[in-house]
C-alpha cells in the first residue's frame, strides 16, 4: 500500500512557477506508476501528467506540455509547473497506478489529498 501526500501548491501571478511535491511512504513506491490530476470547480478531475516506474518515460496532456515537467526520486514525485496560467488553476492531485501506462483516473488505486494551486491574472 501507498501513502501519498502533496505540498507546494499556492497562490501565483500568471506567468509564474511552482512546483508541487509529492511524498509517497510504503516500500512498493518504486512499482508504481505516479501521475498527476487537477480538478477545477465544476469539471472532472482529469490527467495532467504521468510517469514510469523508471522515470524513463513520460506523458502529458496537450495544455500543459513544454509547460509542465513530472519526475521522481526515491521517495517523491514533483511537477514543475512553469509560465502559469489562470486555467491552471485547480486543485492538484498525485496518484499512484499499478498499470504500466495509463492516464485513466480508475486505473489509479492510490490519492493524495490534493494540493490547491490558484493563478491570478
Amino acid at each position: 500500500q501507498v501513502q501519498l501526500v502533496e505540498s507546494g501548491g499556492g497562490l501565483v501571478q500568471a506567468g509564474g512557477s511552482l512546483r508541487l511535491s509529492c511524498a509517497a511512504s510504503g516500500r512498493t513506491f518504486f512499482l508504481y506508476r505516479m501521475g498527476w490530476f487537477r480538478q477545477a470547480p465544476g469539471k472532472e478531475r482529469e490527467f495532467v501528467a504521468g510517469i514510469d516506474r523508471s522515470a524513463g518515460s513520460t506523458d502529458y496532456t496537450d495544455s500543459v506540455k513544454g509547460r509542465f515537467t513530472i519526475s521522481r526520486d526515491n521517495a517523491k514525485v514533483y511537477l514543475q509547473m512553469n509560465s502559469l496560467k489562470p486555467e491552471d488553476t485547480a486543485v492538484y492531485y498525485c496518484a499512484a497506478s499499478g498499470s504500466i501506462s495509463t492516464r485513466r483516473r480508475n486505473d489509479y488505486d492510490y490519492w493524495g489529498q490534493g494540493t490547491q494551486v490558484t493563478v491570478s491574472s
